[in-house]
């Protein structure tokens, strides 16, 4: 199939997302109907998007691919957020703390090829010699790898999710892929599903999506605003372009590829570990 743009992160499953029609829709369905006014305005707050937000797993589903908690509306953010050119890096309220720090990974009831693409996103940021490295573990693990089994949607398939670190500095501890057959196909390919995973534990680590503020240079269709208030200052990080940061492993949409760091990702991840 020609994934010309998936979303790829739903929810820390869809928090964490990807498009069977090949392209993003704007036609999904709005849910947002179903969450409460409050919630709504909490989640404006803290800086992201109000369109399409879903209930899911405790928590709430916003901009494709992040799981929002409770907790997440009562923290407050202890440092500056990212800024890379006219697209950003952002973080997130809270960070991974205690640094230096082992991050163990484990990966439940998956099969091979997920198994093999959590080995590979772990050694993609662990050559990066960062304050923080990931250390593959058989159960147990700080942030575990799980799957479920969702179709496609309103033209959108999530790929994946993931949350973003606790109040108490500790990763999100867990990541969602679809083992669906329209996720992947039936015979998923290694650097792809790492290219996700890569995308899900920056979420787990306190990185937003790159392209926050102009959603359509990697996913198409209308511009989304920033409508944060609270919590969302950026600071620009010097030596980095004027002009759409192209590539980054934390953009909202996959482009079906195998997507590394490129010099900006690298930036901004020794800029916080």
């Amino acid at each position: 199939m020609n994934f010309k743009k998936l979303q790829i992160f739903v929810l820390a499953g869809a928090v964490s997302v990807g498009v069977v029609s090949c392209k993003k829709s704007e036609s999904t369905s709005d849910q947002s109907n179903l969450v409460s006014k409050e919630v709504l305005s909490n989640i404006s707050k803290l800086g992201f998007s109000t369109e399409n937000v879903i209930a899911r797993d405790g928590g709430y589903l916003v901009e494709g691919d992040i799981l929002l908690t409770n907790e997440n509306f009562t923290s407050q953010s202890q440092s500056p957020n990212l800024r890379i050119a006219q697209d950003e890096q952002y973080r997130t309220t809270n960070l991974v703390n205690a640094l230096p720090r082992v991050i163990t990974v484990s990966v439940t009831n998956l099969t091979t090829a997920f198994s093999q693409a959590a080995d590979l996103a772990i050694s993609r940021y662990n050559a990066q010699n960062l304050r923080i490295t990931f250390q593959r573990v058989a159960s147990g693990g700080n942030i575990d790898i799980v799957g479920f089994n969702e179709a496609a949607s309103g033209g959108y398939i999530t790929l994946g999710s993931a949350g973003f670190p606790t109040s108490s500095g500790d990763p999100f501890n867990q990541i969602k892929m679809n083992t669906n057959v329209q996720a992947y196909g039936s015979n998923p390919d290694v650097n792809y599903v790492a290219s996700v995973l890569t995308h899900e534990i920056g979420h787990c680590i306190g990185f937003r999506h790159t392209d926050y503020m102009a959603r359509q240079y990697s996913c198409g269709g209308k511009r989304k605003v920033n409508e944060g208030t609270a919590g969302v200052g950026a600071i620009l990080i010097p030596g980095t372009p004027s002009t759409p940061d192209a590539e980054s492993w934390m953009l909202a949409c996959s482009n079906g590829g195998n997507r590394l760091f490129n010099a900006n990702d690298v930036i901004a991840l020794n800029y916080l570990y």
